[in-house]
């Protein structure tokens, strides 16, 4: 993980078995914890929380569900809440107060939650993410090469994009999801999302998303 800046660093902590949990919700009364899926739900979900977290003081302890199975079972058994991936689980003094899930990790859903329970920040804070963004460069460096045709690297950009579960801030989410919009589409077939050209000039796109991820 990267720090996204200097001055007042976010507690993230992983989570990766039952005691860890239990210890965490222990030395934080006021945390959070989420859950990390398998695709591109839990990088818009944190994307989301990231933004909170730059103003908000709040712990959060996170959770790879596929890594970390029994951590997960156990916030479900604790809390009684349904085990979902992406989860947002809001906690004072060990017990839950606020849950969200999936798609509904919205800026509309957390606002209230953090305005009304979660302190403000002296200064803005540093929230370390994960700054894999290496093997994006790479698949774009090889059409804007000419190794892949049009069509080629849009199937493999977006399902790249489609399966990535990695913890990305808001800017860095808002930019690898602007080149083809909704992965979702691919699912019915890749026609879904049309040809690569329809948003215009495809490698311009591309050096401009380079430039842009830096």
């Amino acid at each position: 993980m990267t720090q996204t800046a200097s001055q007042d660093p976010q507690v993230l902590v992983p989570l990766t078995t039952p005691e860890e949990v239990d210890q965490f919700l222990q030395d934080y009364p006021l945390a959070a914890v989420f859950k990390a899926g398998t695709c591109h739900k839990t990088m818009q979900g944190f994307g989301v929380l990231e933004t909170f977290l730059q103003n908000h003081e709040l712990p959060v302890g996170f959770i790879r569900v596929v890594d970390w199975r029994p951590a997960s079972n156990h916030v479900a058994q604790r809390t009684g809440i349904t085990h979902q991936s992406p989860q947002f689980i809001l906690f004072k003094q060990g017990e839950p107060q606020f849950e969200v899930n999936n798609w509904d990790i919205t800026p509309e859903a957390l606002s209230p939650v953090f305005e009304s329970h979660v302190p403000a920040r002296s200064g803005e804070g540093a929230v370390a993410t994960e700054d894999n963004a290496e093997p994006y460069r790479r698949l774009m460096h090889a059409f804007l090469d000419g190794q892949l045709s049009e069509w080629a690297f849009q199937d493999q950009y977006v399902t790249m994009f489609r399966d990535d579960a990695s913890l990305r801030s808001q800017r860095e989410f808002e930019l690898l999801s602007r080149l083809f919009g909704d992965p979702d589409a691919y699912h019915g077939g890749l026609h879904q999302l049309g040809a690569p050209q329809e948003r215009g000039d495809l490698k311009a796109r591309v050096q401009t998303l380079l430039n842009d991820l830096g």
